[in-house]
């Protein structure tokens, strides 16, 4: 049997990870700029994760939703704790797209709608309702188109209100920074006024924060820029590691009944064992105000070289635009100096998604690999 051929695929084969780098099957080393699409959050091979998840794995790997399970309880607690969002209440699921898929249900369980309002560019998830409200037809097959699905222009408060007073939405899910669209953060007064737009509409706010949570911005979530109470937060990426695991965190006006959601390998012993080790070494190494200090000096070099355009973030989730297609650049920087860095939908941005406990010099040697790149591409015109 073979592979089926859906990922155009690097002729790069890692095969071990330290801190920020990745090494190949000949020993050569990659500063890793991208953490598997945001993933890795505390860093390749860290020793308190490693721990974590083999004590875990020796003792109960798994079992079942049906029996009490205290890592689960563990987890939620200190997910609280560190996050702000104690008056909250967790769900735990596998990915991303499972995270949104549950927060749709919920919100329509709620008001018992079905439309959806979404955002241009938006990324939600490759699953059935989350490939309806993620911004590219490309990948959605006739059965995702089920429900009525909008999608508004980045920061037009007065579309969204226009539509919200027609009383038919079921909720509004927005990225607390929009990722795969080319890293855009969202006005503060925009994120407010939405908020009070969906609470006046009886609609369910949804915080998509799957690559922009976990520290990656600078705050623990992204949406904590602004003072905002969101009904819904969904979480994934960097809650594992690289550990499948993902979240829905449910406001407590929302009422639970048993049956209304449910997973399998949802929450499992060692999913959890991981999210804790990774909320552990969040805070005890500082690393949110680590993503904060280094984002800002690097958002602060990118802003001075040739050739870019604009620099967008918060913390370690930076876009950088320039004024020519990046494809090239991406691969000159992945080939001849060995650093990986993420794409976009618009073609002229990478993006920058290190593990957070990337250092100043870590930080410092990518600018000056990409400056050595840029003058071979400047060089090339």
């Amino acid at each position: 049997m073979k592979l089926f051929d859906v990922y155009p695929l690097y002729d790069i084969h890692p095969v071990k990870g330290k801190g920020c780098y990745v090494y190949d099957e000949q020993g050569t080393a990659y500063l890793d700029l991208y953490g598997g699409h945001a993933v890795i959050s505390i860093g390749h091979g860290h020793p308190h994760y490693i721990q974590r998840v083999t004590e875990q794995l020796q003792a109960l790997p798994f079992y079942s939703n049906s029996v009490q399970n205290r890592v689960q309880e563990a987890l939620a607690e200190k997910l609280g704790e560190v996050s702000g969002c104690n008056d909250y209440h967790l769900f735990l699921i596998n990915s991303g797209a499972e995270a949104n898929e549950n927060a749709l249900k919920l919100a329509s369980f709620y008001n018992n709608r079905t439309k959806i309002i979404a955002f241009k560019k938006a990324f939600h998830g490759r699953t059935s309702a989350a490939v309806n409200i993620t911004d590219n037809e490309n990948i959605k097959a006739p059965i995702n188109k089920r429900y009525e699905a909008e999608f508004h222009e980045w920061n037009d408060l007065e579309s969204v209100r226009i539509s919200l007073q027609k009383g038919d939405v079921s909720a509004v899910i927005i990225e607390g920074i929009q990722g795969i669209g080319g890293i855009y953060v969202p006005d503060a007064t925009f994120l407010k006024a939405l908020e009070s737009l969906c609470k006046e509409y009886n609609t369910v706010l949804i915080l998509d924060e799957i690559q922009s949570g976990y520290g990656r911005s600078g705050r623990f979530f992204a949406f904590q820029y602004t003072d905002i109470q969101p009904d819904i937060i969904t979480v994934a990426k960097g809650m594992g590691n690289g550990f499948p695991i993902g979240g829905v965190l449910i406001h407590p006006k929302f009422e639970a009944k048993y049956g209304m959601l449910g997973t399998t390998f949802g929450g499992n012993h060692l999913a959890c064992a991981a999210g804790l080790a990774v909320l552990e070494v969040i805070e005890n190494e500082n690393l949110i105000e680590n993503a904060s200090n280094i984002g800002n000096y690097l958002i602060d070099q990118l802003n001075n070289f040739d050739g870019v355009r604009e620099v967008r973030g918060q913390g370690l989730m930076i876009g950088v635009e320039f004024d020519f297609p990046a494809a090239d650049l991406r691969k000159k920087l992945l080939f001849e100096e060995k650093v990986f860095v993420g794409s976009a939908s618009n073609a002229n941005v990478i993006r920058l998604l290190p593990p957070l406990s990337l250092s100043k010099d870590e930080a410092d040697l990518f600018l000056e690999k990409l400056e050595k790149v840029l003058a071979k591409v400047a060089a090339s015109v």
